[in-house]
């Protein structure tokens, strides 16, 4: 796994061995990227479930102003940090914390805090055929402060699996899917005067 394009482009990213981390994968990465395009530069990243850090990183080569990485195991977001200094950003570009995510985002709507570009690649869920799905991803979706932390016209970028069929509920405008093998990404923003800005 490794940057693939940016000022850190071909830096190579070390992830924690085993199956606690799924690494959103450089393919799947470069196609949102290209998606983006000059959107990144100089933009706020907000990435939840963290993992490798390999989106904030990503975008941070690109451009990006600042990204701030949300991912609960302390072990995990040491492996973001070390990833971090291989790239040589400046200091400050990059924050993580060591939290859950669902306990992040009130912070950070209270806080005020505003990104122009929010990714998350969370733990995939189970095949929901007949019933609502319980996935993160169905859980990001429905969370009332995620609306309140993307700056308006930002964009909201979720990643699932294919068999993980999410309903996407009020303010949420899906504005395109990216779909290669089993992962999928859509691509979503705020419906006009939906959630706070």
């Amino acid at each position: 796994m490794r940057i693939i394009s940016g000022m850190a482009g071909g830096t190579l990213l070390k992830a924690p061995k085993g199956l606690e981390v799924r690494p959103t994968p450089d393919l799947v990465r470069q196609a949102v990227f290209n998606s983006l395009g000059a959107r990144v530069a100089g933009a706020r990243v907000l990435e939840l479930f963290g993992g490798t850090g390999a989106l904030s990183l990503e975008s941070l080569s690109r451009g990006a102003e600042f990204a701030l990485c949300i991912e609960l195991s302390a072990k995990h977001a040491r492996f973001i940090q070390d990833n971090a200094r291989a790239c040589r950003f400046p200091a400050g570009a990059l924050q993580v914390r060591v939290m859950d995510v669902y306990t992040a985002l009130p912070q950070l709507a209270a806080a005020g805090e505003r990104f122009d570009l929010i990714f998350a690649d969370p733990p995939y869920g189970e095949k929901n055929v007949g019933r609502r799905s319980q996935s993160h991803a169905q859980r990001l979706l429905d969370h009332p402060a995620l609306p309140a932390v993307l700056q308006s016209g930002g964009l909201f970028i979720l990643g699932h699996a294919r068999r993980d069929v999410l309903e996407i509920p009020a303010p949420w405008e899906e504005k395109k899917v990216l779909k290669h093998g089993d992962s999928w990404m859509r691509f979503l923003r705020k419906s006009e005067g939906g959630g706070t800005d």
